[in-house]
């Protein structure tokens, strides 16, 4: 339920002093805001949201001394209600996104062409958003298949993300998001320190990946079966875990076939408009080639019918 909640801090727009209580208008606007991208109007009656507050750690270039490096960002974690989760800071960069040849014959039309994308820095989170956490945000609420904190939740719909994110980013303070498709696959591949992997941190899926083989067709009585323990698998190089399997991720963007051959170059967002959302980065029971770091696919926005599958990761 919407019902107002204590943020984690108070923070300050303008001349407008928030004092931590975060009201039903709050979470309700902010929902809005994530799943439109516009927000009503400027300010918002009430309380007011901080969407504007969000440290980008930008140094004006007239004050950077030549032959001066700037400093790399620093992970972040945070709390909330007693749940740690940490944000890995990912220096921006130019990658080739889609069918890049390490996917060889796996490759799929609707990831080509593959082209040239230019991020700025942002953060992801270093695991999949957990059981514990979903339920340190949403008061108790587990809608899981599979119970366990310290699993991802899932059985989600993008819809139901945008909820979640809402009341996270009041109760810290900061304004988090889903990642853009392109943002999502610049992390699986490793951002800056990227070795050329088919899979997030590995040419052997086994060792990144809770896939069909190891977590699928063991039947359903073995305790392998289903979803695992995020972070039990070894992290890419990033230092991210579960980009590859465990469960799918949903993404910010519309789906859109034609989209490849349109995209921006620089910070892409995805089609403005669409019917179904994009989902990367396969699941427990997926084939090793839905688990690819360029393997693409969709859903609608309001579906939980892949049911334990999809789960979902923030970013700053």
């Amino acid at each position: 339920m919407l019902a107002s909640f204590t943020a984690g801090m108070q923070y300050q727009r303008g001349d407008v002093n928030h004092d931590g209580n975060v009201s039903i208008t709050d979470v309700t606007c902010l929902i809005d805001y994530l799943m439109s991208g516009v927000w009503p109007e400027d300010t918002i009656p009430g309380d007011t949201i901080p969407y504007d507050t969000i440290p980008h750690d930008t140094i004006p270039v007239d004050t950077i001394p030549v032959d001066t490096v700037p400093p790399v960002p620093q992970n972040k974690t945070f709390t909330v209600n007693g749940v740690s989760f940490t944000m890995i800071a990912v220096q921006g960069g130019t990658f080739t996104m889609g069918a890049t040849p390490e996917q060889g014959k796996d490759a799929e039309e609707k990831e080509k062409p593959a082209h040239d994308v230019t991020l700025s820095d942002y953060y992801i989170s270093e695991t999949l958003v957990t059981q514990e956490l979903w339920e340190a945000v949403m008061e108790g609420d587990n809608p899981s298949y599979y119970h366990d904190p310290k699993r991802p939740v899932e059985s989600v719909s993008w819809n139901d993300c945008q909820t979640f994110i809402a009341r996270l980013s009041l109760m810290v303070g900061q304004l988090f998001h889903l990642p853009t498709e392109a943002q999502w696959e610049y992390a699986a591949r490793g951002g800056i320190y990227s070795l050329g992997y088919k899979y997030a941190g590995s040419n052997t899926i086994g060792d990144v990946a809770w896939y069909t083989v190891n977590a699928f067709d063991v039947g359903q009585s073995n305790p392998n079966y289903g979803t695992h323990v995020v972070a039990t698998k070894m992290p890419n190089e990033l230092g991210i875990y579960d980009m590859s399997g465990n469960v799918y991720e949903w993404c910010s963007d519309w789906s859109s076939s034609t989209y490849y051959s349109e995209s921006p170059a620089e910070n892409p967002k995805g089609p403005s408009s669409g019917i179904k959302r994009i989902v990367r980065g396969g699941c427990w029971f997926s084939s090793d080639k839905t688990c690819r770091v360029s393997a693409r696919t969709e859903a609608a926005p309001s579906s939980t019918a892949g049911g334990s599958t999809r789960g979902f990761r923030i970013t700053l």
